[in-house]
């Protein structure tokens, strides 16, 4: 298994005992948008809100509420955005976990130049657009200089209600609300860095009538408040994070929205909060129990750390590669695998069973592999 420095597990028991006191976090949602932009539902600033509230929580996530950064509507602008990012940068330490929310439109821009997407502020002005927006190329370069190895991005843009075609305005480019996957996945390039999206680009980031939140950000809340899988030691994992938020969006809207996790240069499954099982007020007694397919997956990043691909292990176990997005590091080309099996995918016959019957024929004397 991957060796965890003693430094780092220290660090670990110190935050799960006194706060999470490595984390740092830029909230923004917006919902009141200028009518010729189109104002979003409630649910959008509601979701900001209680994402900051849950992550300052000590019941829950343990943030220092010093340093998570809350910007609603009219304090949303580009300025602001950009202060906050460069705060971030300035404070967070290289073994530290930043967490950036957004909650409000994205935008393509459909110009004669290669598409690019930007974060729509509250003063966005549609014939200043490069001027008045986070363009990607912006905020990719506000990501670079921000130290910490551990940063996640939630993007929770293209609300239902607020997706349409932005057009009309003299002399403004026309944008199309929503972002590019290409944006999406340019903007999870770096070491350490995870980006998760509230859907496809084809899809809209749904809200019921009437519901508090949004559907994507209510199961992420659920999984900052502990429903999410731990190990037990107290702290929350991007993948064990995504998995949840990615199965229940997906039980409520079956075929209408899918989640999307992007990550290039990822080797471990960070901590990105305290659970609320094992928070600061509260003890946990008995460890979490760890089920098969998280221990599945770290043996494969373990044994098989070049992903799928390696000793063409999918093709061998009755797989079929081309069903499979194989961009990125190993540990989350195996992440993505995993989930794709899990729905019953994968190509030919491939299955977990016969997966565990390759690899123990590989490593016969394993002893993780004979308990699964």
């Amino acid at each position: 298994m991957i060796d965890r420095s003693n430094s780092q597990n220290t660090r670990n028991k110190s935050d799960a005992l006194q706060g999470f006191m490595a984390g740092h976090a830029l909230i923004i949602g917006i919902a009141e948008y200028p009518a010729m932009i189109g104002r979003l539902p409630d649910a959008v600033r509601n979701d900001a809100k209680d994402v900051f509230d849950v992550l300052v929580n000590p019941r829950n996530c343990g943030y220092d509420a010093s340093r998570v950064e809350l910007l609603l509507d009219s304090a949303a602008t580009l300025a602001s955005i950009r202060r906050g990012l460069a705060s971030l940068a300035q404070r967070a330490r290289q073994d530290d976990t930043v967490l950036i929310y957004f909650s409000g439109h994205g935008a393509r821009l459909t110009m004669n130049s290669a598409p690019s997407s930007a974060l729509v502020p509250i003063d966005f002005e549609p014939t200043r657009h490069e001027a008045t927006s986070l363009m990607e190329l912006e905020f990719s370069k506000a990501l670079e200089q921000i130290k910490a190895k551990k940063l996640l991005i939630l993007l929770d843009a293209c609300h239902a209600g607020g997706a349409a075609s932005l057009k009309g305005a003299p002399g403004a480019v026309d944008l199309i609300l929503g972002y590019e996957e290409k944006t999406l996945a340019r903007l999870s390039e770096g070491i350490g860095r995870v980006l998760i999206a509230s859907s496809r680009a084809t899809e809209v980031s749904n809200v019921f009538n009437g519901a508090r939140n949004s559907v994507f950000t209510q199961h992420a809340l659920e999984a900052f408040q502990g429903r999410a899988h731990s190990r037990g030691d107290g702290l929350i994992r991007v993948f064990d994070f995504f998995n949840y938020i990615a199965e229940k969006v997906q039980q409520s809207l079956p075929g209408r929205q899918h989640p999307i996790f992007k990550a290039s240069e990822l080797e471990d499954n960070f901590p990105i909060a305290l659970t609320q099982a094992n928070s600061p007020r509260e003890k946990q007694t008995t460890p979490a129990p760890v089920d098969d397919w998280k221990r599945l997956h770290d043996l494969l990043a373990d044994l098989y750390p070049a992903g799928p691909t390696d000793k063409e292990l999918w093709q061998r176990a009755g797989g079929d590669l081309s069903h499979l997005n194989l961009a990125g590091s190993g540990r989350t080309t195996w992440f993505s695998a995993l989930r794709v099996l899990r729905h019953g995918g994968g190509g030919g016959s491939i299955g977990k069973d016969q997966l565990v019957r390759v690899m123990r024929d590989d490593f016969p004397h394993h002893p993780e592999l004979e308990e699964l």
